[in-house]
């Protein structure tokens, strides 16, 4: 095999499509995709499966299009459960509606410092943000010079993001991350980054 120490790396980020109930804080609330968010998936990957490697969160609305794809095309899958979403403690499973009838400003207040403004019995964003990059590390050490879709979640894609560009945690929900967004990285053995965005209506 030849040595591909020195190439570059090709990552693809793809967020999980629309799941079944809608927009929520779901955190680890293992909510199946809906109709719809399979069909967002495909669209986003346009009847692509070009990559040496599939690598997404183990849960089900990620793991089950993967599985799909790896299986239909002959592509490798492996599971990290580094890349679960974000717990969100007592936010888990509740609307942004819902939240706001309970104490009227605090998603906003979350949004604006989500490191201060933490809901109730959730994960520390910084301790999200150290699991998520040490998967993203191993996952570069894995794959060198090779073409990899990871399928997880606006959190993890943030975290990932805020670690390639040194952006500190209470800046990562500036970043939008779409249902079905699809974020392109690549890198060479120097670990410099170029990216792009693609995301969904």
């Amino acid at each position: 095999m030849a040595d591909q120490a020195g190439q570059e790396t090709a990552i693809e980020l793809l967020r999980h499509g629309e799941p079944v109930g809608g927009s929520r804080f779901r955190g680890q609330v293992d909510d199946p995709l809906s109709e719809r968010g399979w069909q967002q998936m495909q669209a986003a990957l346009a009847g692509r499966h070009d990559w040496h490697q599939v690598v997404t969160s183990p849960l089900q609305r990620c793991h089950a299009f993967a599985s799909r794809l790896a299986e239909q095309h002959a592509i490798p899958l492996a599971v990290e459960e580094r890349f679960a979403e974000v717990g969100f403690g007592e936010w888990e499973g509740k609307s942004r509606s819902e939240l706001e009838q309970q104490v009227p400003g605090q998603v906003t207040r979350f949004y604006r410092d989500p490191v201060a403004n933490r809901p109730p019995g959730a994960e520390p964003l910084d301790a999200f943000v150290a699991r998520v990059s040490a998967g993203f590390e191993q996952l570069l050490e894995r794959y060198p010079g090779r073409s990899v879709l990871v399928i997880a979640h606006a959190g993890v894609i943030r975290a990932i993001l805020a670690n390639v560009l040194s952006m500190p945690p209470v800046a990562m929900y500036r970043i939008h991350v779409a249902n079905a967004g699809l974020t392109r990285l690549r890198t060479d053995r120097l670990r410099r980054f170029n990216f792009e965005a693609h995301g969904r209506p």
